[in-house]
C-alpha cells in the first residue's frame, strides 16, 4: 500500500476526475468564451465570423455598459461599507446572547438559503406602489406613495437592499462563528480589568476576526461583479436600463438579441474586471491581513 503511494501516478488517478470537470466546465468555456468574443456569430448560424477587436470597442463605448459598470461599483460599495458593518454588529450582538442563539442564528440565516426568485418576488410585494407594506408605513407619517422599482431615483437603492437582506444572515454566521471560536478567557480577563463590553469588542473581538472579515469583503465583492438574477427577477434592468449590472447587459445582447459574439465580449470585460478589483483588494488589503493565533 504504502509503495502504491509514492507513485505519481496513484496521486494523478485521484485527481483526474476532478482535472476533467475543471476542465470541462471551466477552462474550455473561458477559452470558448475569448474566441466567440472576436466574432459577430449569432449562436446559431454554422458560419462564424471574425470580427476582431469591434466588439470591445463597442463595448467600452457604449453608455449603457459603462451605466452598467457603474451599477456593480454601487453593488460593491454597498456590500462594504453598510452590508459589512451591520454584519458586524448583529454578530457581535448575537454573540453576546445568552438564550436561544441557535434561534437567532437560524432566523438569519434563513433568507441565504431561499430562491432569489422567491426574495425578488416577496420584496416586489413589499415595494408595491398602491398596497405595498412600505408605502404603507410611510403613508402613516404622511408621505405620498414612492414607485421604488419604477423610479430610477429609487430603484437601484431597493434592490441593493433586498440584496443585502438575502446574504447578510449567510455572512453573519460566518462572523459569528469566528468570535465564538475565541477563547472566552481574554474576554473574561478583560472583564476583570474593568474593560466595558464595548471596549472588549473594539479592541479584542475585532482584531480577532480581522481574517474572517477580510473574506467576508472578499466574497462580497466577487458577488456583486456576477450579481444578475436578482436584477433580473426585480426589474430586468428597468427602468430604461437604469439597474442593468454587467452580467444582465451581456444576457440581453447574448440571448435576447442573439449577438453571441458581443455577449461574450462583455463576458470577458466581466472577467477581467473582476480579476483587477480581486487584485487590487488582494494588494491593498488582504495581503495585509496577518494570521491571528491565539
Amino acid at each position: 500500500m504504502n509503495k502504491a503511494l509514492r507513485n505519481p501516478l496513484v496521486f494523478f488517478l485521484f485527481i483526474l476526475p476532478a482535472l476533467i470537470l475543471f476542465t470541462m466546465f471551466f477552462i474550455y468555456p473561458i477559452f470558448s468564451s475569448i474566441y466567440y468574443s472576436f466574432t459577430s456569430w449569432n449562436g446559431v448560424s454554422e458560419t462564424v465570423k471574425s470580427a476582431g477587436i469591434s466588439n470591445f470597442e463597442k463595448a467600452l463605448g457604449d453608455e449603457r455598459f459603462w451605466i452598467s459598470v457603474k451599477n456593480n461599483g454601487f453593488f460593491i460599495l454597498f456590500s462594504c461599507f453598510v452590508q459589512v458593518p451591520l454584519i458586524i454588529f448583529f454578530s457581535l450582538l448575537i454573540s453576546n446572547v445568552k438564550k436561544l442563539k441557535g434561534l437567532y442564528k437560524t432566523a438569519v440565516f434563513m433568507p441565504s438559503i431561499m430562491s432569489t426568485a422567491v426574495i425578488g418576488i416577496l420584496w416586489g410585494f413589499i415595494y408595491e406602489p398602491n398596497i405595498g407594506l412600505l408605502n404603507k408605513v410611510l403613508g402613516l407619517v404622511g408621505i405620498d406613495p414612492l414607485y421604488w422599482l419604477s423610479d430610477e431615483r429609487f430603484a437601484m437603492l431597493s434592490i441593493l437592499i433586498t440584496n443585502a437582506w438575502q446574504w447578510t444572515g449567510f455572512y453573519i454566521v460566518m462572523v459569528l462563528a469566528a468570535i465564538l471560536s475565541i477563547p472566552g478567557e481574554l474576554d473574561e480577563a478583560a472583564a476583570i480589568d474593568g474593560a466595558t463590553g464595548f471596549q472588549r469588542a473594539t479592541r479584542i473581538t475585532l482584531p480577532l476576526i480581522v481574517p474572517i472579515i477580510s473574506v467576508v469583503i472578499m466574497l462580497s465583492i466577487a458577488g456583486a461583479m456576477k450579481a444578475a438574477d436578482i436584477v433580473i427577477v426585480m426589474t430586468k434592468g428597468g427602468p430604461a436600463g437604469s439597474t442593468d449590472v454587467m452580467a444582465t447587459y451581456m444576457i440581453k445582447y447574448a440571448i435576447t438579441n442573439f449577438k453571441y459574439g458581443y455577449g461574450n465580449a462583455i463576458a470577458v470585460l466581466i472577467f477581467v474586471f473582476t480579476l483587477v478589483v480581486t487584485a487590487v483588494y488582494q494588494l491593498l488589503i488582504a495581503r495585509r491581513t496577518e494570521r491571528i493565533e491565539y
